[in-house]
């Protein structure tokens, strides 16, 4: 009796999942985080309403100026503000030496073409 508990069954031997499935049980649960992740956000704008919209109350009421982004040149500190020619105001063919011009270009008003430039 004591042999049969002890001795190997015959059958399938039990083998470790694919690795096809373990990728897709990984991008699945990953999907579900990123879902998750909306979801928070979406409850958390829910929550927060109340506060932006009294911060949006004092910013009309004070008549606030743009934000200030960056803080190096005056054409990268409000973009709102700048014009065509203010990253070259100390020469036409000099190149931008601040960081921030190559990050933010110029507002989509001040790209459109008025005329031949060159």
């Amino acid at each position: 009796m004591i042999e049969k508990l002890f001795r190997k069954r015959k059958g399938r031997a039990r083998r470790s999942p694919r690795r096809s499935s373990l990728a897709l049980t990984l991008a699945g649960v990953g999907i579900l985080l990123i879902g998750l992740m909306f979801i928070h956000a979406h409850w958390q704008r829910q929550a927060d309403r109340p506060l932006l919209e009294g911060v949006a109350g004092v910013v009309a009421n004070l008549e606030l100026t743009d934000l200030a982004l960056f803080t190096e040149a005056r054409y990268t500190r409000h973009l709102s503000q700048a014009d065509l020619h203010s990253a070259f105001q100390d020469h036409p063919a000099a190149l931008e030496h601040f960081p921030t011009g190559s990050i933010a270009g110029p507002p989509a008003g001040l790209r459109r073409r008025h005329g031949r430039l060159d």
